[in-house]
């Protein structure tokens, strides 16, 4: 065996060497420049971030998208707490994250080092495990755990916690101490199976079913189940409804999609309220999902397939618990079936046609907004021209809240997997221009569009300088109404007209703004414009483009909903 004398630093970087990590984001410091000078001699693709908490959220969209570990670092103190955000998205979405951070020589520790803090006990909470490196042998060990524990189980971020003198410490390596298991590169690293009595019963629960429904959540694309989604679907006239993560579950166009549930639905809602057997695969049916735990009601019928125990029943008791992998299970679900299916298919071929015809229906409602005219333009018309000009392989990141909201009711994927990309684990605002890089990066050649609302943005806009550093072809969608839209629009609800607090901008020409960074800019008045604007940013130029579309002022307008000039709300009511 042949041993070489490298440094701490150089030792993290090959581990991720030899786990063959995809595009990863850091702004260093002293603490890990040798793990900076490796990963150059090395030929790793680290890039400079201008803000950490992008850097984590580029790293979640990459590993939503790609299912590999998605990787970033950060500096001790403030490099550190600028992640927290970006790592509680990832733990909530069960995005696989492994994230250095550099900490305190061990030696000056509490002695008031430069940017030192109780760093990991801060971060602790927002990560699935906390990983320090005490002795610098271990340094091949633990990174293998971290990669393990990220992908295994509902995967999530792991923070590998490394102090200065670890890092530039050295010691002679074996080879054979550089060697990783594959397939924990990439989620879910193991899968497991419901038990086969629960499976049976739920078969006969799906069997007997006259209306049944199933509710797909994110869970569905962590497990890679849409294939199986489909199978199960198709084989017996199943509709299937999904969270905002769950869209694509089945291709939003497929006769047998019911569109989004919850807070705010097309269809979907009242097909629940008539089931008399709910499937709900990879779904914690939160608040946003179950619209503040009032749907499904109480007693319903319902079958729950995940592989986080303790998920069942937090918001909900089901009837019947399956505790597996999605993908497994609704395999094993589908041939319990099998037998059965042209039986049940034929049954159920009404019911398939009345989801159908009022998905038909719906549509046929609210033409009159996705066609509208109006100036300032309707956010309905925006989505509209989306769904007219993303190809089928184009992918959708939404920003927390306002642009989240819109595109889950409105966008429409036109195949399964996973083609629209919210930041609803922790629903930050500030995503979409990040998201929409860690998604071209993990998906090149298919065509990225970020969507993210004028505050969002302004939180970011330095990160345009990194797309544009990277050569990035994606578009970025800014929805300009000079406001905090969300926060304005529930106060307007909330305590009435001109009852408004800390919720308005300044009018700004974010085309103009991405001109000055070096990337092309338009700026869209004219709904009738969007379709050439949309078609130039999809094009594939080098680098990326900024669309700012200027929309409604008006709050009473500003709610997700193509009927949102409707909305009542009593004293308490939480509408949006």
């Amino acid at each position: 065996m042949t041993s070489n004398e490298m440094t701490g630093g150089e030792a993290v970087a090959r581990m991720l060497k030899a786990y063959e990590v995809g595009p990863m984001f850091g702004m260093g410091g002293f603490q890990l420049l040798p793990f900076y000078d490796a990963a150059r001699r090395l030929g790793l693709d680290h890039n400079l971030i201008n803000d950490e908490r992008c850097a984590v959220f580029i790293a979640d969209a990459y590993a939503k998208v790609s299912g590999r570990v998605g990787v970033c670092d950060a500096t001790l103190g403030p490099g550190a707490t600028n992640l927290v955000t970006g790592l509680v998205e990832a733990l909530n979405a069960g995005s696989p994250l492994v994230v250095f951070v550099g900490d305190t020589h061990r030696a000056h520790s509490w002695k008031n080092m430069t940017q030192e803090t109780r760093q990991a006990e801060i971060l602790r909470p927002a990560c699935k495990e906390l990983i320090r490196i005490e002795m610098i042998e271990r340094i091949p060990e633990l990174v293998r755990r971290a990669f393990q524990v990220a992908t295994s189980g509902r995967p999530g971020p792991v923070v590998v916690d490394i102090p200065e003198d670890i890092c530039h410490a050295t010691h002679p390596f074996e080879v054979a101490e550089f060697e990783v298991d594959p397939a924990q590169a990439a989620a879910p690293s193991l899968r497991c199976r419901p038990a086969a009595e629960d499976l049976a019963k739920a078969a006969e629960l799906l069997a007997a079913a006259e209306r049944p429904l199933m509710l797909c959540g994110g869970g569905v694309h962590i497990s890679g189940a849409t294939g199986a989604v489909e199978a199960l679907a198709e084989a017996i006239n199943l509709p299937v409804a999904h969270t905002m993560t769950g869209k694509g579950a089945v291709a939003c166009s497929s006769p047998l999609s019911a569109g989004l549930f919850g807070r705010y639905d097309r269809i979907a809602n009242k097909l629940i309220e008539e089931s008399d057997c709910l499937l709900v695969v990879g779904c914690k049916l939160g608040e946003i999902a179950t619209k503040r735990y009032s749907v499904p009601a109480a007693g319903k019928r319902v079958i729950h397939l995940d592989n986080v125990a303790e998920e069942f029943g937090r918001t909900f008791q089901p009837t019947l618990r399956l505790w597996g992998d999605a993908r497994e299970g609704l395999a094993d679900l589908t041939a319990a079936l099998a037998g059965r299916a042209e039986t049940i298919r034929a049954r159920q071929q009404g019911h398939a046609e009345e989801v159908a015809r009022r998905m038909a229906e719906w549509r046929r409602s609210v033409d009159a907004r996705l066609t509208s005219g109006e100036r300032p333009i309707n956010m309905a018309r925006l989505l509209a021209e989306l769904n007219k000009a993303m190809p089928e392989d184009g992918i959708l990141v939404a920003d927390g809240g306002f642009a989240a909201h819109w595109g889950g009711l409105l966008y429409d994927t036109k195949r399964a997997g996973r083609g629209f990309v919210p930041d609803r684990g922790f629903a930050s605002i500030g995503y979409g221009l990040p998201g929409a890089m860690g998604c071209a990066l993990a998906a090149p050649g298919r065509p990225v569009v970020g969507l993210t609302g004028d505050g969002g943005f302004n939180m970011v806009m330095g990160e345009l300088e990194t797309a544009r550093r990277l050569k990035l072809p994606l578009t970025v969608i800014v929805v300009n109404n000079a406001a905090s839209g969300y926060v304005k629009a529930l106060q307007h609800l909330m305590y009435g007209a001109g009852s408004y607090q800390s919720s308005d901008l300044v009018e700004v020409d974010y085309s103009r703004v991405a001109e000055s960074l070096g990337c092309r800019g338009i700026r869209v008045e004219d709904p009738d414009k969007l379709a050439e604007a949309l078609a130039a940013g999809l094009s594939g130029s080098e680098g990326p483009t900024l669309i700012d579309v200027v929309v409604t002022r008006d709050p009473a307008q500003m709610l997700p909903g193509v009927d949102n000039r409707t909305v009542t709300v009593k004293k308490g009511d939480r509408v949006a």
